[in-house]
């Protein structure tokens, strides 16, 4: 699934990226499962829910992998 950046900006956080895909229900479930270990940014393991993604970064979360477009 592709996570589109919104016109006029250059990157979209990891937090607001898990709401946009609909893989987390609120910012305090993305909260949780970044604190949990259980999101991987471009294969590696993320704690970071402010984490700046760029088009081409993937996010993989629960078997799946999201795919940030411009």
């Amino acid at each position: 699934m592709n996570i589109t950046i919104r016109d006029g900006e250059e990157f979209i956080r990891l937090g607001q990226a898990l709401k946009k895909a609909g893989a987390v229900g609120s910012g305090s479930d993305a909260k949780m499962v970044i604190l949990n270990k259980e999101v991987k940014v471009n294969g590696e393991t993320e704690e970071r829910r402010g984490r700046k993604l760029y088009p081409k970064d993937t996010i993989s979360f629960q078997g799946e992998t999201y795919q940030i477009i411009k």
